[in-house]
């Protein structure tokens, strides 16, 4: 209800500015004054003329006024964080709450609000209480805010550093919604990068913290890493520490560390606590073996030059050894290939292996294959663009690599125009999914060029992303052991490249390709998004065609 009062008050509007007014009021009183010395007679009449004249100069005015006071704004903020559901503490703030809004409605002189945060969204290991505070008292002056009372546990992560900004809320007051007898214990990262080389170590700094009622001056932490294996240390309460831990792949390595828990301790939430840090490779080196010179070669040095982060080694058979040539052999320019320092000294130096249209001779032996095999089920990956050789009796699939390639040849080829076209499962998978193509004409609808030789081959295992014609496998992926394979039944991506019947999506297709064999999480067809909303847990996985219903094992904190 508000109060009225009214109030007169008589207010001069002076007709000149201070200085006129004052230079009129002194040549009135000097006038005023000889007129008295002079004629003495009058000087009652003649004063109160003056002064009747001066009044008029100043302009008064009666002024009435009714003034109706304003309540002043109060807010009580609810600490509704993840740490309020623990140990009663959200029974306490519903019970504080409901008695300071009763004690509140009986006060006819304050209004209040009532403001729950953080809101959703906004959990990310913090208590921002001040900002939703800013947001709720933006329109009440400084002058009607009559204070501000926060329910919580005390643990606010955005209170502010500025005096000025604390004052300006009014009185600030904190009821404490846990006990006094609290134990708990923390482990805190203090430093941990965003990102780091892949195949090189990464620091990640730590501290533990006890409440002052636990007595333990040291505890255990242990450190999971991504492929579940454990290191652990003693480290001293309250100190800085820190773990050095690999980075084995790119994109997003995560790491967990936690710290062994005290007895009658509130939670064990926060003994843990998980570290991710992005894997960014320094270089990418690449062995591309080409069978025979021709014109596809262009397409694949062309793709993989344009990226500065790519070192490439290619090698090209120019001559084969049983083929004669009338050169001397002290007139040939040609040096030596260094084979064995690539195909066994230096073999898993290479993050990715390309045959283009290789067909077998007496160049690389048996054992080089055998090698390669084995580095793509250590985790190497390997590219194969099948040509002419691979349906004839110099197919690369009658070495050890054929155990590693997810189809074998039928023998037979076919030269007939065709459009590459993605399979039922290919529109799913990252690698062939939304893949579009702007023609010259700039149009994004246009179909694809033709591609003009096709190997037959029969999959034997992977996911066939890709069709020929009558639906032949064109593009077949698969993962072997720890590594991944990919095959191409055909040498004629190079027509897309130089705009033959429109051209096609080569350079994204073939980057795709090559990223899911460097194993980039993006485009990895099995990989799984979680999401957590508060007491929410949202799992995603991309719907493959050969995908079977699926059950998700989750722990409890406890």
């Amino acid at each position: 209800m508000n109060v009225t009062n009214a109030i007169a008050y008589i207010h001069f509007s002076p007709m000149l500015s201070p200085f006129w007014l004052w230079a009129v009021i002194i040549f009135g009183i000097f006038c005023l004054g000889i007129s008295i010395y002079a004629y003495p007679r009058g000087v009652i009449f003649r004063s109160v003329s003056v002064l009747a004249f001066l009044l008029v100069l100043l302009n008064p005015s009666l002024v009435q006024e009714e003034r109706n006071y304003v309540k002043d704004i109060g807010v009580v903020v609810v600490d509704e964080s993840l740490s309020q559901s623990l140990d009663g503490r959200d029974e306490r703030t519903q019970k504080a709450l409901s008695y300071i809004q009763s004690q509140l409605s009986e006060n006819n002189m304050i209004d209040y609000r009532i403001v729950q945060a953080p809101r959703d969204g906004d959990y990310a290991g913090r208590t921002d209480l001040f900002g939703a505070l800013d947001q709720a008292m933006a329109d009440v002056p400084e002058q009607r805010r009559a204070g501000v009372v926060f329910l919580s546990d005390g643990r606010i992560h955005d209170v502010p550093t500025n005096e000025k900004t604390m004052t300006s809320y009014g009185p600030v007051h904190l009821l404490m919604t846990g006990r006094k007898d609290e134990k708990d214990r923390r482990i805190t990262v203090t430093h941990a990068p965003a990102y780091g080389l892949v195949s090189k170590n990464a620091q990640i700094k730590f501290r533990v913290e006890d409440t002052k009622n636990i007595s333990e001056k040291n505890a255990r932490v242990t450190l999971t890493l991504h492929d579940g294996s454990t290191q652990s240390d003693y480290v001293q309460i309250g100190k800085e520490h820190s773990f050095t831990v690999p980075l084995d792949h790119p994109s997003q390595n995560i790491f967990m560390l936690e710290v062994e828990s005290v007895d009658d301790e509130l939670t064990y939430a926060n003994n843990k606590t998980a570290v991710i840090i992005n894997g960014v490779r320094d270089r990418l080196k690449v062995l591309l073996v080409s069978g025979i010179p021709h014109a596809g070669e262009r397409t694949w040095r062309d793709l993989l030059t344009s990226d500065p982060g790519v070192d490439l080694v290619h090698f090209t058979i120019l001559r084969e050894p049983d083929k004669f040539d009338y050169t001397p052999k002290n007139e040939m320019s040609l040096i030596a290939f260094p084979f064995r320092e690539l195909f066994e000294i230096k073999l898993y130096d290479f993050d990715l292996i390309i045959f283009d249209r290789y067909r077998v001779n007496s160049i690389l032996p048996k054992r080089y294959f055998e090698n390669i095999a084995r580095y793509v089920r250590e985790g190497g990956a390997f590219l194969e663009a099948s040509g002419p050789a691979f349906a004839s009796d110099q197919s690369i699939y009658d070495t050890p690599l054929g155990e590693i390639l997810p189809a074998r040849p039928t023998g037979t080829i076919t030269e007939k125009a065709y459009t590459p076209a993605i399979s039922d499962l290919g529109q799913n998978h990252p690698v062939t999914q939304s893949i579009v193509w702007e023609n010259k004409n700039n149009d994004d609808s246009a179909d694809w060029g033709k591609w003009l030789r096709y190997i037959n081959i029969e999959p034997l295992r992977g996911d066939i992303l890709m069709h020929a014609m009558d639906k032949q496998p064109l593009l077949v992926l698969d993962r072997v052991g720890q590594g991944r394979v990919a095959q191409i039944s055909s040498d004629h991506i190079w027509l897309w490249s130089r705009g033959y019947d429109g051209g096609g999506p080569h350079a994204e297709l073939l980057r795709r390709i090559v990223h899911w064999l460097m194993k980039e999480p993006e485009l990895d067809e099995r990989a799984m998004d979680v999401h957590v909303n508060r007491d929410q847990i949202i799992v995603r996985k991309r719907p493959m065609a050969n995908a079977t219903n699926e059950t998700i094992a989750m722990t409890y904190p406890n």
